[in-house]
């Protein structure tokens, strides 16, 4: 169909020893590439491979390809988390806003990107679909750009338009996008996401994530007005607030009236639905997570998660332990951003415990975690036991506070290392509890 049309094999024969070699992001994981790439193993020495998160397989992780393969990875998934936790990946602790910069200013020079990308349109333009995130960055720096052609990935609007003419390769295929099945949601996710909506005000710019609370607070927003989405990413609870009209921008001050986000996952529902959409633009992530633009909108309200939150305020997103488990991603973007905006609330999210029964509010955060979101950063937090806003709170008060809201079964424990650690003025914790 195109003169640079090869097979996957062939394409991916232009990778060579020693390259550093960029996977487009999430849904958009070109995995008939990564597959053709791992097959060339055997010829291939110390390929780095630089991805955030991906879905599908990552069989460059597999031990028996560690001489060939390497992954360096800016987001953790669970498809490389094995390989990093056990030293035979490498992970980067990054902003999600700063990581194009990381490609074009050769920080991390990229030698090939390969790209997941709509079908060519008459003009000769495909898309980068429900991916532009990191990857035009990627494609720009890249000195060689192969790409996985697939009538399946959506033609969105924004800033993901690519010329044949910046692609090396092109392989065609026909494969479905990988999609993310929504789950019935829990008792305590539904709370939560209660509990978050009864503080989103009508005309509130919107960012959330996917999973079980964001799904829960979309779903608890339903009499809500005049919301506006302007999010690293998100999914299917977005439609039906925009069929019913809850969802329209109007009173955002930049992009009105239109849903910016940088990356999607979701089912099949959602990429028909972001599918040559002028209300959806997908945008690069060093402009949907600039702060200097987050703070714009007003009312910002940013729900984002954790693994573990000390009775300081520290957040922990990124590890358990020293053991790296995902990434930085967009949460300080956000979580500033929203602080920056107009009557804006940033929030941490997470039920008390976790899926172990442990408290995921500590007197201290385990040794070596990482600290994504500081004290000082830190406001809204929320559980499934209720709301507490931390700023400007002094230490003892943050403790009081938190310990309200952590599981019944962990509350003592937190008052007393309050206790022991703010002496006499930690006395009053747990009193009103």
């Amino acid at each position: 169909m195109y003169n640079r049309t090869l097979s996957a094999e062939d394409a991916v024969g232009r990778i060579k020893s020693g390259d550093r070699v960029f996977l487009h992001t999430a849904a958009a994981v070109p995995q008939r590439l990564i597959d053709a790439m791992v097959l060339r193993a055997p010829e291939l020495r110390n390929v780095e491979v630089i991805s955030l998160h991906t879905e599908g397989t990552a069989p460059y992780t597999k031990p028996e390809y560690h001489e060939s393969f390497r992954i360096n990875a800016l987001f953790v998934g669970k498809n490389v988390r094995s390989a990093v936790q056990h030293g035979d990946g490498d992970a980067i602790p990054v902003f999600l806003s700063d990581i194009p910069s990381l490609f074009l200013n050769n920080v991390l020079p990229l030698d090939v990107a390969l790209v997941h990308v709509s079908t060519p349109d008459r003009h000769g333009y495909c898309s980068l679909g429900v991916s532009v995130d990191v990857s035009l960055a990627a494609v720009h720096a890249a000195r060689l750009v192969i790409a996985q052609v697939n009538p399946h990935m959506p033609r969105t609007h924004g800033e993901g338009l690519l010329h044949i003419s910046k692609i090396d390769a092109m392989v065609e295929v026909s494969d479905p996008l990988p999609e993310h099945p929504r789950h019935e949601l829990s008792d305590i996710e539904l709370r939560i996401g209660n509990h978050i909506a009864s503080i989103v005000e009508d005309g509130a710019t919107l960012q959330m994530g996917i999973g079980a609370i964001p799904d829960a607070t979309l779903a608890a927003l339903t009499g809500h007005k005049d919301l506006g989405i302007h999010s690293e990413m998100f999914s299917d609870g977005v439609i039906e607030l925009v069929e019913k009209g809850v969802i329209n921008g109007r009173k955002k001050k930049i992009n009105r009236e239109i849903i910016v986000s940088s990356f999607l996952v979701g089912s099949r529902r959602l990429y028909d639905f972001v599918d040559d959409n002028p209300l959806v633009e997908m945008l690069p992530s060093d402009y949907v997570n600039d702060t200097a633009q987050i703070r714009r909108n007003p009312k910002v309200t940013a729900i984002n998660s954790a693994l573990e939150i000390d009775m300081s305020g520290q957040v922990c997103a990124d590890s358990i332990g020293q053991m790296y488990y995902s990434g930085v991603g967009g949460q300080m973007d956000f979580i500033r951003g929203a602080a920056l905006s107009e009557g804006g609330k940033p929030i941490i999210a997470i039920p008390s415990i976790t899926k172990n029964g442990m408290s995921r509010i500590v007197p201290q955060l385990k040794a070596g975690a990482g600290v994504v979101t500081t004290r000082a950063h830190v406001q809204y937090v929320v559980t499934e036991y209720g709301i507490v806003n931390l700023h400007g709170m002094n230490l003892r008060q943050r403790a009081e506070a938190l310990a309200s809201i952590a599981h019944p079964d962990f509350r003592e424990d937190i008052c007393r290392r309050a206790h022991e650690l703010y002496g006499s003025y930690g006395k009053t914790c747990g009193q009103h509890l």
